[in-house]
Parts: structure tokens; C-alpha cells; sequence
């Protein structure tokens, strides 16, 4: 019978829908990790487990298969170091930097050992090497070696020597513990290994060479598991259905050397911009901080950094801005690896304005490819950054330095600057801030300011204030006192992104990412490392698709995403654009579904088909998500039900379907 009633109901939804695309499941996570460089192969029978760019996938010899491993999927985590597999526990030992431990099965299960990661111990705990014994494999540390039953999953043993193992082995009956620092020592495998006095004095030191079986690596390099080349994502910017991405690195008084690199992600594929441009152009090509899209040819891309200004076209290199060819400035010429430009914006008609961080310039480049000095009255020190132009044409940017945090806004039609150094908030109290990080503009207008002690924000009446102030959010506790807290007050602001609802994402240095709500007053998120699938709580930016609700988390070891419960609005909500997904909803899915196309802040309500209200509530942007349960908790009952919309006025919406079967 639920055969014959899933069927029907497929059929009809199939009339319903139409061709709708339809997103992620909101809520879910996804991971973009590097497999570029090779750096270990285990061969598992028919399985090849590889780890590259400090990630893990494996290829299947006898179908060609590939699959990919992350946080998102199946690993506790992100970053891997070291993998060995074990043949009698049929497992591999997979090791995080940061001294976590996986056991991946070839069913693709996933066992955790995290006993030694969360163990408070003073000293080096680096795992330095694996050494695979029957079901046991022993791990150099830096302190000493682990013992790890990979067949029961559990540590055994822990020989606390008190120096760094660079490596261990077994032979005739002895483990042996290779030492830089202390040379080569080893004891036997009978007696008590936890006492140190049993370990004796055996040679010198020689480095282990480690080397990657060739013929399994001829075999590997045919096999593509997708992915970016590099996990450096210092920068995020989501234009034209494409997140635009470079590894930024350079922050204004010192090198990362991260590459230049710019990666193209739409969907799930990768466009990698020509590389290693040092070979062209004789300057490194590292720590670029921006990448810009031209309005007026999507094809046209300018990136900048350290080392100048550079424009592509379908991804190949066209041309670098330098001291040679433009009025930029070499920081310590005549090297020209130091004409430090960490920002361009290109206006409406076509015209890219860049800033020089270590001059007091503002330079625009012409359509018609015609360079323009503007000099500015900067104080103090500067490292410009992050430039925007808000909803009035105004241009914005940062001085991200402490010696004179600044931020300005710039009128190009008549040349006035506005600068703003004072962070004084609404109560009379200075925020002695050492960084001001980022700015950008939510939906009301509303200008948002990222500091290392938490977000500010400015009204447009105080822009042309003397005695302007800034806001620092005020939260109440709500708990009878009638106190209240500063939004975010001390955590360290890296970059804010505003979603469809006009939500506010902030990512932070050492705290994760925060979703704020649009009134400024709800924590609606915090993730973690810890409590989500985020790969760091270093988050350097982020950015959002508006399309689909999804947003990117650029951090210190890779890119993520979430799938968030709010999009871009609809000017108005037809049958043409209003439907919800999954749809049909199958049986066995517990997750939310989501009705999109709806304008801002839209009216909601779910009904059978005879009218009982079942959900309600309003849209967060243009979307509003169900859990499928009515308005007790309860899981509602298989058959159609009937989304029907209105504006937040009260006009009026459309009517779309959603057939569920349990």
C-alpha cells in the first residue's frame, strides 16, 4: 500500500514542481578540501588510501572508483599528518596535526580515538611517524611513543621518554626509538616499556627516507578526486553564481608566502587561474589578498596583493600593474615584489579604484585603461584593505593596523574623504580597538565595522557628524535585571557577511563563525570546530550565495560550507518561482524542507488539504523552512499540503504544494 501511495503522490508532485532546481537539505555542511599534492600512499588490497594536501581520499583499483574523505562526511576532523594501514585490524590509522586519531574502514565507517588529542600533558605532543606491528601501531611523538590497538580502537600503552621520537620500529623482539636530539634507543618488546631505565643507549641517529612507491604513485596520477589545488582561502568573494577565492597572506608587515593562486568554485567544480606567474613575470607570486569581477565583462578578473595588481581573462594572465607601467609605487625598489595593493573595486561603469597600503594614495584605473592619483590625507601608518562601495555610491575601506585603525569613506564624484579613528560608542565609552578588520553594509543601510573587539556599527546619521559615534550593539539579558551586554564585546572579528534576511554572519580569529539575527538581538548560531563540521575556529572569511542560502567559511585549513535557512529575496511570489523541496518528502527524511521565492519577511502557512493550519511563521529573506511537524510537535500525517503565501503587508502571494509520505 505505501508503494502504491509513494507512486501516486510522485506522479502528482511531478506536475507540481516542474523543473525546479532544488538545493541542499538546509542545515547540512560541506567540505572543499585540496587533494593536489601526493604526499603518502597505504595500499589496502584493491584500495589505494591517499593522503594529499594534508587530505585523504582512495581509488579503487578494480572499478576506478574515487572517494573523498572530510569533517563534513565521515572524519572527526581536519588537517591529516600521517596514514599507515593495519592489515590485521583491516583499518587505517589516520593522524591528524593536532594529535587526533582516525581508524577508516573500507566500508567507509569511521572509528575515533581521541583519548591522547584531549589529553592535558605537558611537552611536544606532535605525532611524528607510525609503525604498524600486527594489530598495533606505534606512534612516534614528541614525547615518547603510543601504543594504539587499532583492532580494539584504543590506546594501550603511552612510554613517556621524555624526548622527541622522530620514528620507531621493531626488530629481533626490540622497539627502537629514533631520537634527533638523543640518538638511537630501544628496549625489549618483554619487558616493561613504561619505565624509562629499561630503555638503553643503542646509536646514533639517521634520518628515516620516506618515499612514496613509485608504482603506486604512477597508478595515483591518473586518478583526479576534484577539489581546489591549494586550502588557502584568506579570501571569498561570491559574484555571478562563482565564488571567487585567493589565499590572501600578507598582512602588511609580514610574509606567509601563500600562492597567489585564484580558484574558481561554481558548484562543485574548480577552475584553477594560471599559476606560478613568477616564471612570467620574475616576482613572486604569493599573498594575494583580493580578487575583483568587472561588471562590464565577467570574463575580465583583477586580482591583487603584495606584489601589484594583475588581471586575467578566462583565466589565463593578461597583464601586471607594477612601478614599470602604472604610477604604483615599489615599496623597496627596484625589486617590484613589494607594491603592495590588498584591494581594488571596480565602480558601476567599469572603473577599478585601488588604494596603496603603505602611501597615502588612492588610484583609479579608467575603463579606458587611464591611471588617476588621488592623493588622500592619511594618518599615521596604513594598511588599506577591503574596499566596497555601499548602496549610495559611497566608497569604504580599512586601515587594518595598529597604529592609526581607521576607517574611510570616500565620495569619487567630488573628492571628499571622510575618516573615521575615533571608536567611541553610544554611551560615551572608547573601544580601544588595535585592528579595524573589515566593512561592508547590511540591507537597511547600515554600516558594519569588524574589530578586534567585536563588531561596530555606524548610522547613516552620523556619517556627516563631527562628533560621530559608533554602536556597539546592546543585548538584554533578559533575566529581571534589566541589564544588557555589547553584541559580540571582545571577540576578535575577522570578516561579516549579510545573508537574504538580512542576518548578519561574523567570522572570528580563534571563535568560529556567528549568525546574527536581522534585528541585531539572537545568537541563532555559533559554530565551532568543536560543535559543528567547521574546519577551524580560525575563520579568515566568508561569504555568501544569496541563491541559495549557502555560505562559505574560508579558514586557516580549508574551505567550508553551511547550508543556511535563508535566501535572497523575490520581488514578488508567483507559481513560477515559489516551490518547496525535497518534494515529494520521502519516508524516512527528518530533515527540514523549504519553501523559497518569497519576499522579505512573507507570510507563511501550511494547511492540509482541507484547511487545517498545521505551520506557520514568517520567511528569513525569500526562504521559510518546515520541520514537517504541526503546530504540536507531531509529525503530520502522509498527503498533500498547501503552502500558502502573503506579503509582510498583508497582499497578496501564491499557493504551492508539498507532498508528504511516511
Amino acid at each position: 500500500m505505501r508503494k502504491i501511495l509513494i507512486l501516486l503522490l510522485t506522479v502528482m508532485m511531478q506536475s507540481i514542481t516542474g523543473s525546479h532546481v532544488v538545493g541542499a537539505t538546509v542545515g547540512t555542511w560541506k567540505s572543499y578540501m585540496a587533494y593536489h599534492d601526493v604526499q603518502d600512499i597505504q595500499k589496502a588490497g584493491h584500495v589505494l588510501f591517499v593522503l594529499a594536501s594534508n587530505s585523504l581520499y582512495s581509488y579503487n583499483t578494480n572499478d576506478q572508483s574515487v572517494q573523498t574523505y572530510d569533517k563534513a562526511t565521515q572524519l572527526s576532523d581536519c588537517g591529516v599528518s600521517i596514514i599507515a594501514w593495519c592489515q590485521s585490524a583491516k583499518r587505517l590509522v589516520t593522524v591528524y596535526n593536532n594529535g587526533n586519531i582516525d581508524l577508516v574502514e573500507l566500508n567507509d565507517n569511521v572509528i575515533n580515538v581521541p583519548d591522547y588529542y584531549y589529553k592535558s600533558m605537558v611537552g611536544d605532543k606532535t605525532i611524528n611517524d607510525i609503525y604498524v606491528y600486527g594489530r598495533y601501531a606505534y606512534l612516534a611523538t614528541g614525547m615518547g611513543i603510543i601504543k594504539l590497538n587499532v583492532h580494539d580502537a584504543e590506546i594501550s600503552d603511552f612510554y613517556n621518554l621524555g624526548y622527541n621520537v622522530q620514528y620507531c620500529y621493531i626488530e629481533n623482539n626490540r622497539l627502537y626509538a629514533a631520537s634527533p636530539s638523543k640518538g638511537l634507543y630501544s628496549a625489549p618488546l618483554n619487558s616493561n616499556l613504561l619505565d624509562s631505565s629499561n630503555w638503553n643507549y643503542t646509536g646514533s641517529y639517521t634520518t628515516k627516507n620516506k618515499t612514496v612507491d613509485p608504482d603506486l604513485l604512477e597508478i595515483i596520477k591518473t586518478v583526479n578526486p576534484g577539489g581546489p589545488k591549494y586550502n588557502n582561502f584568506g579570501f571569498l568573494r561570491y559574484a555571478n553564481n562563482h565564488l571567487y577565492t585567493c589565499g590572501g597572506g600578507f598582512g602588511g608587515v609580514s610574509d606567509r608566502g601563500l600562492p597567489g593562486t585564484v580558484q574558481v568554485l561554481q558548484g562543485d567544480s574548480w577552475d584553477i587561474y594560471q599559476d606560478q606567474l613568477d616564471t612570467i613575470t620574475g616576482s613572486p607570486f604569493v599573498d594575494n589578498s583580493c580578487v575583483e569581477v568587472d561588471p562590464l565583462n565577467s570574463r575580465h578578473v583583477v586580482v591583487s596583493g603584495k606584489s601589484g595588481i594583475y588581471e586575467f581573462v578566462d583565466g589565463k594572465f593578461t597583464k601586471r600593474h607594477t612601478d614599470q607601467n602604472s604610477p604604483l609605487i615599489d615599496l623597496f625598489p627596484p625589486s617590484r615584489n613589494y607594491i603592495v595593493m590588498q584591494t581594488v573595486k571596480f565602480d558601476s561603469e567599469g572603473n577599478l579604484w585601488t588604494t596603496e597600503s603603505f602611501f597615502q594614495n588612492l588610484f583609479c584605473l579608467t575603463k579606458e585603461g587611464v591611471w588617476e592619483k588621488k592623493e588622500l590625507p592619511l594618518p599615521g601608518h596604513n594598511n588599506l584593505k577591503h574596499m566596497m562601495f555601499d548602496s549610495q555610491g559611497l566608497l569604504w575601506f580599512i586601515n587594518d593596523h595598529w597604529d592609526t585603525p581607521a576607517v574611510y569613506c570616500y565620495q569619487t564624484s567630488t573628492g571628499v574623504l571622510k575618516t573615521f579613528t575615533n571608536f567611541v560608542n553610544q554611551d560615551g565609552t572608547i573601544v580601544n580597538t588595535n585592528a579595524i578588520q573589515y566593512v561592508t553594509e547590511d540591507k537597511e543601510g547600515t554600516i558594519w565595522v569588524a574589530t578586534t573587539l567585536g563588531p561596530l556599527l555606524l548610522e547613516r546619521d552620523q556619517l556627516n557628524e563631527e562628533n560621530y559615534h559608533f554602536t556597539q550593539v546592546k543585548v538584554p539579558r533578559n533575566d529581571g535585571t534589566n541589564y544588557a551586554d555589547y553584541l559580540m564585546s571582545g571577540i576578535d572579528v575577522t570578516g561579516i557577511a549579510i545573508d537574504g534576511g538580512n542576518r548578519k554572519w561574523f567570522s572570528t580569529r580563534g571563535n568560529g563563525v556567528y549568525l546574527i539575527s536581522a534585528d541585531n538581538m539572537t545568537e541563532v548560531h555559533h559554530f565551532t570546530a568543536e560543535n559543528s563540521s567547521l574546519l577551524s575556529n580560525n575563520v579568515e572569511a566568508v561569504a555568501v550565495n544569496d541563491a541559495t542560502g549557502e555560505v562559505y567559511f574560508g579558514t586557516d585549513k580549508g574551505l567550508c560550507s553551511y547550508m543556511s535557512d535563508a535566501t535572497a529575496t523575490s520581488a514578488s511570489m508567483s507559481k513560477d518561482n515559489v516551490y518547496a523541496y525535497p518534494n515529494p518528502v520521502e519516508p524516512g527524511y527528518t530533515g527540514l524542507i523549504t519553501v523559497v521565492g518569497l519576499t522579505m519577511d512573507a507570510d507563511v502557512k501550511i494547511t492540509t488539504t482541507n484547511g487545517v493550519l498545521v505551520a506557520q511563521g514568517r520567511s528569513n529573506g525569500g526562504s521559510f523552512t518546515w520541520d514537517g511537524n504541526d503546530l504540536h510537535g507531531k509529525r503530520v500525517a502522509s498527503g498533500i499540503y498547501m503552502v500558502q503565501t502573503a506579503t509582510s503587508t498583508g497582499g497578496k502571494g501564491t499557493v504551492c504544494k508539498i507532498a508528504i509520505v511516511n
